[in-house]
């Protein structure tokens, strides 16, 4: 059945307008981003088949096109709405840190860095400089690939940090595997970056591990 068929108060549409998007299921704010199914599925149940598919709405999101598109009724055209959707996110989020202190911001620190990296499948190092009323003056992704102190360099995020003028940064990094529990490795990289920031007199309030929707935080853990 077509949901224009359905009693009004349940369609996603006329149920969000009423309630708010928080009262809806994710497969509903699917159908209403996917606006129509395909022959013999609602929006909402395409909905449903593409979080069966993908696992999550992570999964969905990291999902390339070709696998995006393995879906029947799914192709470069929703692909392309659905990053664009993203970005809008993204970049609504950094200027909401961008108006104000972002320490006094902690809610749209960790949206913002899901955001930015709990979506990608591999892995990237970020960095966020901050001035000295600790406001946000760029958001920074600055290494990709296996993430070591081999592979990050302190000195190139140091050079970025007095380009910027920083007076303090939040270092970022995702775990692809899903586990935000920091490693060994990522201990010691984080000690490196500290005392390397130290020298030029920037400080580092923190280092988030992101895991899709799951975020390690360095300072809440007594680590920084």
């Amino acid at each position: 059945m077509a949901i224009t068929d359905w009693p009004e108060d349940q369609r996603p549409r006329e149920r969000l307008i009423k309630h708010g998007a928080q009262a809806l299921s994710d497969a509903e704010l699917l159908a209403i981003f996917l606006r129509v199914g395909v022959r013999g599925k609602s929006a909402v149940d395409l909905g449903r088949e593409m979080l069966a598919h993908f696992g999550s709405l992570n999964g969905l999101f990291t999902a390339g096109l070709p696998a995006f598109s393995s879906i029947n009724g799914l192709g470069e055209a929703k692909y392309a709405q659905l990053q664009a959707t993203l970005e809008l996110a993204r970049r609504s989020l950094l200027e909401e840190l961008k108006s104000g202190a972002i320490l006094e911001s902690p809610r749209a620190v960790r949206e913002y860095l899901q955001l930015f990296l709990g979506h990608r499948s591999h892995e990237s190092f970020a960095v966020l400089f901050l001035d000295v009323k600790n406001r946000l003056i760029a958001a920074q992704e600055m290494f990709r690939g296996t993430l070591t102190q081999t592979s990050v360099y302190p000195r190139e995020v140091v050079k970025a940090a007095l380009a910027h003028n920083a007076a303090s940064v939040i270092l970022a990094h995702n775990h692809p595997s899903g586990a935000p529990e920091p490693s060994a490795a990522d201990r010691s990289l984080t000690q490196a970056l500290k005392q390397a920031l130290a020298l030029v007199d920037v400080r580092v309030l923190d280092h988030f591990v992101v895991a899709g929707t799951q975020l390690y935080s360095f300072a809440e853990k007594g680590l920084i």
